[in-house]
């Protein structure tokens, strides 16, 4: 395959690459949103304390963050067979993903829940609101400029995984890297991807800047 060829096949790897960026950090959020604001409450100094619970999902996000991505892709490849029928694929790369992303969704939400104002949230306490009042309308709004940060980052990580992925089948702009580039030796092919997937980091990187600031009181 001649090197316009190669070039021809970007946009289809742009479009799996993107389509598997959003797609898992969706999932990982669904998953990773509630497990970090139930690791704010549940803390020590949080608004419900149950230690206990505290430490066993601590325990259990800690465990799943240290495992290497490409080791976790090919150690849940049994899995992913049986959630979507097959291994290969832009589609079969967003488990692996989702599995590997949320635990580190969590730790960011829970970061960035725990920057909120004590102050805040002690007021809303003694007003008389409910945990789930307390969550819904103190961390998470005020949260907010931070968490969109949060999922910048996010997205720019998962995209990085998405691209080891290609090394086994997972398809995108790492596929092409590897398959068109790595093995061939045709070092230029890879520049080009690296190129690509730069520039796609900075337009996830700015949307998720813009987004906090937009949503940031301090500013205005």
């Amino acid at each position: 395959m001649s090197f316009s060829q190669i070039l021809g096949l970007i946009p289809q790897g742009l479009w799996e690459s993107v389509y598997m960026t959003i797609a898992s950090c969706a999932a990982a959020y669904v998953i990773g949103l509630p497990l970090g604001l139930v690791l704010v409450v549940t803390a020590k100094d949080g608004i419900r304390p149950m230690p206990v619970l505290n430490t066993v999902l601590g325990a259990v996000v800690n465990f799943l963050r240290s495992i290497p991505f490409l080791i976790l892709f090919f150690f849940v490849t049994p899995f992913t067979r049986l959630v979507v029928g097959t291994s290969v694929g832009s589609v079969a790369a967003i488990v692996p993903l989702v599995i590997s992303a949320f635990p580190f969704v969590a730790r960011m939400v829970e970061q960035s829940a725990k920057e909120v104002d004590r102050g805040v949230i002690e007021a809303s306490l003694a007003m008389g609101a409910s945990n789930w009042q307390i969550i819904t309308k103190v961390l998470l709004p005020e949260a907010k400029p931070s968490l969109l940060n949060g999922a910048a980052v996010s997205s720019t990580t998962i995209l990085g995984y998405g691209a080891m992925a290609g090394i086994a089948g997972g398809g995108g702009l790492g596929a092409i890297a590897i398959n068109y580039g790595y093995q061939r030796y045709d070092y230029l092919v890879m520049f080009v991807m690296i190129v690509v997937l730069v520039l796609l980091v900075q337009v996830f990187q700015e949307a998720g800047t813009r987004g906090s600031r937009l949503t940031d009181k301090r500013i205005r």
